[in-house]
């Protein structure tokens, strides 16, 4: 059968033709060679049907890149590591606040702050000597969903009372930015308000073309504990719940490995796949 011919079953419920340039891109991006993805789309290729799904295709790549490049298979599978934070929000809260430490900045999680008008629940804090940044931080834990105009204007109507505010991080200060970062993606509209807008970052995961989500996570080496292999679901939930997000503090705190119950051998391999990340 034609692969270009062969339908592909999106997370929203779409079906768009099989488009083995975008493949290839996501493989790509990944840092995956030439030869491991020309290996990769030949394999997947071979073994569509007809509406297969996007996780699917996802499931069959990340299978073939892990035999020939486990690096890359690991940041091939980051976007749907980051959706295993969930699903309650709060672990994706305490990623992104280690990206902004990861830039030098002080963070903070889940502040209640007072604006001009009412009080808000602010996500993240993060301030440096130059800037104070305020982030609302919104995690799907579906490929299909998308934040939109809804979501786009009501936190710009929060950071425009919170910004008739002066504030106490690291010195009196007003809001210098405020952003609005999301794990998937933004609605068009979104997009376009954003844009004429003005006044509010606005990140996703592919959202803007340079300095999204995923460039800020590979920029900052900072890798999501659920992106490992070596531990199951269950094993990840007990470390997330102690607020462990990162493989990096896992790395530097063996002992938390033993804390959830994982024997010598178990604990070695974990380690040992942190290493090859």
């Amino acid at each position: 059968m034609n692969p270009e011919q062969i339908y592909v079953l999106k997370a929203n419920g779409d079906r768009e033709l099989f488009d083995v340039k975008k493949l290839e891109y996501s493989l790509k991006r990944a840092g995956a060679s030439s030869l491991s993805a020309e290996k990769t789309i030949t394999y997947i290729k071979e073994h569509l049907t007809p509406d297969i799904t996007t996780h699917q295709i996802y499931k069959t790549a990340f299978e073939q890149l892990h035999k020939e490049e486990k690096p890359v298979a690991f940041k091939y599978s980051l976007k749907r590591a980051i959706m295993e934070l969930g699903p309650s929000g709060f672990p994706f809260e305490d990623f992104v606040a280690e990206i902004f430490r990861a830039k030098g900045f002080k963070a903070e999680t889940g502040k209640i702050i007072r604006g001009f008008c009412v009080d808000h629940e602010v996500d993240v804090v993060a301030w440096n000597d130059e800037k104070l940044i305020m982030v609302e931080a919104k995690f799907h834990n579906e490929l299909g969903v998308k934040s939109d105009l809804k979501i786009a204007l009501y936190v710009k109507a929060r950071f425009e009372d919170l910004s008739k505010m002066t504030y106490k991080y690291g010195k009196e200060r007003k809001l210098d930015e405020g952003w609005l970062v999301t794990n998937t993606k933004f609605t068009s509209t979104a997009i376009e308000y954003g844009s004429c807008q003005g006044g509010m970052r606005m990140i996703g995961w592919n959202y803007p073309p340079v300095g999204n989500l995923h460039d800020m996570i590979i920029e900052s080496r900072l890798h999501p504990l659920t992106c490992l292999t070596s531990m199951v679901g269950r094993e990840k939930k007990m470390l997330l719940e102690r607020g462990v997000v990162l493989c990096k503090t896992v790395a530097e705190n063996p002992d938390l490995l033993f804390a959830i119950g994982l024997n010598d051998a178990k604990s070695k391999k974990v380690l040992d796949e942190i290493q090859n990340l």
